[in-house]
């Protein structure tokens, strides 16, 4: 059986908490994209190759984005 590790957030009302999972959650994503990065590079697999580079830089911007927000060491 396979367990997620992205965190999945029930009731958040509060702005900081919300931040925090986003954070959490991209930060598991970005792990697992970094994974089919490297994957798509063995495979010479130019088009996946760069689409998940496009997409990790992103979403690495957004994570530092939030983590300068909840005054957090990015």
């Amino acid at each position: 059986m396979i367990h997620a590790k992205v965190p999945v957030g029930k009731e958040v009302s509060k702005d900081e908490d919300a931040v925090r999972l986003i954070v959490s959650s991209l930060t598991e994503l970005l792990k697992l994209e970094r994974v089919m990065l490297d994957r798509s590079g063995e495979a010479n697999d130019e088009g996946t190759n760069s689409m998940m580079s496009d997409l990790i830089t992103a979403q690495e911007k957004i994570v530092w984005m939030m983590k300068a927000w909840l005054n957090q060491t990015v």
